[in-house]
């Protein structure tokens, strides 16, 4: 059986600001990693290590200075912003340390913004989409909460379902669990290794917590800007 193609591949990446001037700050030293379909992988390093700067990337919020990014077979490195936005809406999820929740809306209706924000309206079909996730996550019983009605675990668990309410292919979670004691953060966990498991997402988990990483598929580590172990 062929193996399945990257749907993420990064070929020796480089990334430099203020390129050429005095200032010159070089951050990342030739990446080279892939990520495969419906796979689970850690990104892990120290403070200061290319971490934020390499997720940018990945998620088409900064462009590489040299070398090739691929998503899902496409070439992202000679695309204007405009079509950089249409891929990062169609291709990928994302949820931050702090949820960015809009505390005036409900559960439901902040899960369903990504919708509201792609097509301008919110489909009968979408909506029953975000009810589905939101009992996916198990907040069946809280759709119609606000977020200051929630806790922080359940407010993370409703920014898992927006990152996935638009069904993407793949989920970028930057220190999910960073803000969460230790009884939520696995909770969260646990809710993130479900869905991918039910919905065949991929996952790349930036976080600095060993325990979380250990239970990962995959863990790559950067060190220094540098890829030290995949």
């Amino acid at each position: 059986m062929s193996t399945p193609a990257p749907l993420l591949e990064l070929t020796n990446v480089l990334k430099h600001y203020n390129e050429g001037l005095p200032n010159e700050a070089k951050v990342l030293h030739g990446i080279s990693l892939s990520l495969a379909p419906a796979e689970f992988v850690a990104l892990i390093g120290p403070s200061g290590s290319g971490k934020s700067t390499l997720l940018n990337i990945m998620g088409l919020l900064e462009r590489v200075t040299s070398g090739s990014y691929r998503l899902a077979g496409e070439e992202m490195a000679g695309l204007d912003d405009a079509s950089l936005t249409l891929r990062r809406r169609a291709l990928l999820g994302f949820v931050f340390q702090f949820h960015h929740l809009l505390p005036a809306f409900t559960a439901l209706e902040n899960v369903t913004l990504p919708a509201l924000m792609r097509e301008g309206c919110v489909t009968h079909s979408q909506r029953e989409r975000a009810r589905s996730i939101l009992a996916g996550v198990g907040l069946k019983d809280a759709m119609g909460k606000r977020p200051g009605e929630l806790s922080g675990g359940m407010q993370q668990r409703v920014a898992i379902a927006r990152a996935l309410v638009l069904e993407p292919p793949l989920v970028l979670a930057d220190e999910p669990t960073g803000n969460l004691d230790g009884v939520s953060s696995d909770e969260v966990f646990a809710v993130m290794r479900r869905m991918h498991a039910e919905l065949k997402v991929s996952f790349l988990v930036v976080t600095h917590d060993p325990r979380l990483a250990a239970r990962c598929d995959r863990v790559i580590e950067l060190v220094d800007g540098r890829v030290k172990g995949q």
